[in-house]
């Protein structure tokens, strides 16, 4: 086997393995249809190692030729359509099946011309920088540009540009007088070396992109309560400092279900699991945009008000109060009540956020010591801290 046939081997076997690497990602990944794009892509494409081996030993060479560059072009154009779907960009798939056809006919017709010359080696690898052009321009297009998006971009550039440069590297190095003397050639060395380093790098840039989007729904899964659909513990602190670190004033709302456990006991875990989640779906239609709600415990949930004062904290607890004591929660009864009470603390200027977090759960036992379905107010910062100061 010629070093060309090699490596033509090499790029089978390794467009195999990307494709079962997409596959398996898919199993994970949110654009899992992208995902399946893009295996079937690097599964098409590698058809194009097995139809050049057959065109140096199996005869007639054209059909196979021909098939080889279908395959390819076909993978290409598999992953423009893979890219739409990663991307959310609208893909006209007649229109890219239209110019296909027109790129496979064209290669038809151009086989008979004389190989190593500009006339059959541009037309021939033109269709390739056009089709991952597409792909390049798509990724371009789209919304969100990460650093690996904007990497991407630069990839399927230069990729698309060496189809380019492979046309005249075809006329200078020399590409066979037929297809069949093509595995022979120094350019098919050069052409198949080339293409080895390129599948790779464009196929670990996919999976990049689509393995850091797997990393960060796993990061927002964790610290999604499952049940309220909140923010839970983790969430909570992981987003608290960088809000609380902007200028106040900034306000703690802690909130508790009234006789949790006397709705688990009558009406079982499926009906506390409906108070908790119609308390959750409550807090984040009522909370402001910019706020950080959460579930921190069975049924305790927690809000932080950026740039909100304690008035108008105490009024936004008030009107949560007053929408929980008088709306049903579905899956009990309709006559069924469940209440909240609520304690609110303002964060001091220098106050570590601990403190109010232990002044507002103050107030909030403060609340259930007065009956319940009510709103307390925790003492001012200021007293707290001389309270500390005396204690040391």
């Amino acid at each position: 086997m010629s070093g060309a046939g090699f490596l033509l081997t090499v790029n089978f076997l390794i467009a195999q393995c990307f494709c079962m690497f997409f596959l398996a990602v898919s199993a994970r990944s949110r654009n899992r249809v992208a995902a399946r794009w893009f295996a079937g892509c690097f599964a098409v494409a590698s058809l194009a190692t097995v139809f050049e081996l057959l065109v140096a030993y199996v005869p007639p060479p054209k059909p196979w030729a021909v098939l080889a560059f279908a395959s390819m072009l076909g993978g290409m154009f598999m992953l423009r359509v893979g890219i739409g779907q990663l991307y959310g960009l609208k893909t006209n798939r007649a229109f890219l099946a239209t110019v296909f056809a027109a790129f496979v006919a064209l290669d038809y017709f151009i086989y008979d011309l004389p190989r190593g010359t500009l006339q059959h080696a541009l037309p021939y690898q033109m269709p390739f920088a056009v089709a991952l052009g597409m792909s390049a321009w798509a990724t371009y297009r789209a919304r969100v540009k990460s650093f690996v998006d904007r990497s991407l971009v630069v990839l399927l550039s230069v990729t698309s540009a060496h189809f380019v440069v492979k046309a005249f590297a075809a006329v200078l190095a020399g590409s066979g007088a037929t297809a069949k003397d093509y595995l022979a050639s120094q350019f098919a060395l050069l052409s198949q070396s080339m293409g080895a380093v390129l599948i790779v790098a464009v196929g670990l840039m996919l999976l990049c992109v689509l393995v850091l989007e797997i990393v960060a729904d796993e990061k927002v899964n964790a610290e999604i309560d499952a049940l309220s659909g909140l923010l839970n513990r983790r969430g909570f602190d992981n987003g608290v400092d960088a809000l609380v670190a902007g200028p106040g004033p900034h306000s703690i709302v802690l909130c508790d279900l009234d006789r949790f456990k006397s709705v688990n006991d009558t009406y079982g875990h499926q009906g506390g699991d409906a108070a908790i989640r119609a308390f959750g779906e409550m807090l984040q239609a009522a909370a402001p945009k910019e706020a950080l709600v959460a579930r921190i415990g069975g049924e305790e949930f927690v809000l932080l008000l950026p740039h909100t004062g304690r008035q108008a904290a105490m009024l936004f607890a008030h009107a949560l109060r007053a929408t929980r004591s008088v709306s049903p929660v579905p899956g009990l009864p309709p006559a069924v009540r469940v209440t909240s009470s609520f304690g609110v603390a303002e964060i001091g200027e220098t106050e570590p956020l601990r403190f109010a977090m232990r002044r507002a759960d103050d107030a909030l036992y403060a609340a259930k010591n007065a009956g319940r379905d009510c709103v307390r107010e925790a003492e001012p910062p200021a007293r707290i801290l001389e309270v500390v100061k005396r204690a040391t």
